[in-house]
């Protein structure tokens, strides 16, 4: 009897990862160019993988998924459903209706089709006041009119009471036939802005994440692999298929995150910090109690502030695909980068352009391409290239330090060999076996996570039940999302008092995890 097989994904903007993973032995790994067609690229990979002889597409029970493909569409402003916004809380919040914060290419992408109606809660679950369901009978009239594909609903103080958010949403679906509706009590915190944009950024993402995951089960059913489909959290933990279709905007940063968990699996390290060097970008984040520390402030998503689980991530525009250019004796690198055409355009594959590779490898620090067609560049250039690039890294991972104290620090990623092996500020540098594609190592080790937000007053109940309450409603969110009931436990909890608020209000956020159910074969 073994443990099946789990296989991780990472699709990122310049390539594809995958690794086959049985129990915590890692048997397998490829590394592809990503291709405009996702699935096209997953296919390249998994065929590489699978081409092994102790991998049969019968022996992977689970597959896990990191995706850039949402975030990049926000982004770009590209590939955007047509979205209704409404929002219940009038008559209190008119002076600042939905969206008026987006940037306006941004608003224009998915129409800008905004409702304000009545209804809402207070902090503690009263009416602000009643719900008037006949504006939401003629906004969803509106709406059909307009073919709206998707809708985004949300209630002030709907994580406290989601009464009206599920009214309205009946009365909307009922009105507009196929139309996707995306509720803010079932993804934001607190904070009605911000979650009311996180909502209406999911909503216009709803009909390409149900394009995406097709994609993503298609290439599975192209190389024979039947087992289940699970897709990466920001916060580390995995969605199924399903919720990821529903809730998309979940998988905004699960590049970066998986890199930080696998990057604790590789190393056994619970307290780090993670330099995660791809082909375009390189992330800088902190691990705590092995999982990425979380960001406390709302997080500007293309320009829209929102407030859904983000981890704490420095991103720089600087990666093994960066453009290097010279203006006079001054050598910088990035943030254009040739991206995926790497292996095509970098003076070490014969192309044209002067990429951060090149000065890896004309530097002896990585052994990529064929060396010869850098030996000529000059050497005071290549230093300087590969100086300006130790120092950028330096410099963001004392940002993300909380105190002067040296830390370790692990490095990752393909672009890894671009940074060198000492860094100021660094107890130590790691660079763990398999680090190229510690982010689909991620993946697949990932755990099941639930998460609660709330408000609750203390009273006579007294705070340890209180936060007890809500540390055990987190546990019965991860088991409900598949994890198995006695391998949960809580990783994070923090208490705020809430000082504007009448009574012993608190704050309490808490998150627990658990391990997916591990099928037997023989």
């Amino acid at each position: 009897m073994r443990p099946d097989i789990r296989i991780g994904i990472d699709v990122g903007g310049t390539n594809t990862d995958v690794v086959a993973v049985r129990g915590t032995d890692i048997i397998a790994s490829a590394k592809r160019p990503t291709t405009p067609a996702v699935g096209r690229g997953i296919v390249d990979a998994l065929t590489a993988v699978l081409a092994e002889p102790q991998i049969t597409p019968a022996d992977v029970s689970a597959v896990m998924v990191g995706t850039t493909q949402f975030v990049n569409a926000v982004v770009q402003a590209e590939g955007l459903a047509p979205t209704g916004v409404i929002r219940l809380g009038l008559p209190a919040t008119k002076a600042l209706p939905p969206l008026v914060d987006w940037p306006p290419a941004l608003r224009r992408a998915i129409g800008g089709h905004v409702f304000m109606c009545p209804g809402g809660h207070e902090y503690d679950g009263r009416e602000i006041a009643p719900l008037d369901r006949g504006m939401l009978v003629q906004a969803a009239d509106a709406l059909a009119a307009e073919n709206v594909a998707s809708v985004a609903i949300s209630s002030v103080f709907s994580p406290i009471n989601a009464e009206f958010e599920m009214e309205a949403a009946s009365i909307i679906s009922g009105r507009v036939p196929g139309v996707e509706v995306t509720l803010s009590s079932e993804l934001g915190r607190i904070g009605l802005l911000e979650r009311e944009n996180a909502t209406a950024m999911n909503a216009c993402l709803r009909v390409l994440a149900a394009q995406t995951v097709q994609a993503f089960d298609d290439a599975l059913a192209a190389v024979g692999i039947t087992g289940r489909l699970f897709v990466s959290q920001n916060d580390g933990t995995l969605m199924s298929a399903e919720y990821a279709r529903r809730f998309p905007v979940a998988t905004f940063a699960s590049g970066p995150t998986n890199s930080m968990r696998g990057a604790a699996f590789l190393t056994g390290l619970r307290e780090a910090a993670v330099v995660d060097v791809g082909g375009t970008t390189t992330d800088i984040g902190v691990l705590s109690r092995g999982f990425p520390r979380q960001a406390a402030l709302a997080t500007d998503i293309g320009g829209v502030r929102t407030n859904f689980r983000m981890p704490d991530i420095l991103s720089l525009g600087m990666g093994g695909g960066s453009i290097v250019r010279l203006s006079g004796q001054t050598v910088t690198v990035g943030p254009q980068s040739v991206g995926y055409e790497l292996i095509r355009r970098g003076l070490v594959f014969g192309g044209d352009t002067l990429t951060a590779t090149d000065l890896a490898v004309a530097a002896g620090r990585a052994e990529i391409g064929a060396r010869r067609l850098v030996a000529g560049l000059d050497r005071a250039m290549v230093e300087a290239g590969l100086a300006f690039i130790d120092e950028t890294v330096a410099d963001a991972i004392d940002q993300m330090k909380v105190s002067s104290d040296p830390v370790p620090v692990i490095i990752v990623g393909g672009g890894g060999p671009l940074v060198r092996e000492s860094l100021p500020g660094a107890s130590t540098v790691l660079r763990p076996g398999n680090g190229a594609v510690a982010n689909a190592i991620g993946a697949a080790i990932a755990q099941v996570g639930g998460e609660v937000d709330r408000i609750v007053q203390v009273g006579a109940r007294g705070r340890r039940r209180a936060l007890d309450e809500v540390v055990q409603e987190a546990v019965d969110r991860a088991v409900a999302a598949g994890a198995i009931a006695d391998s949960v436990h809580v990783v994070e909890i923090d208490e705020v008092p809430v000082s504007y608020l009448p009574g012993d209000a608190l704050r309490v956020r808490a998150k627990a995890v658990g391990d997916l159910p591990v099928a037997v074969a023989s």
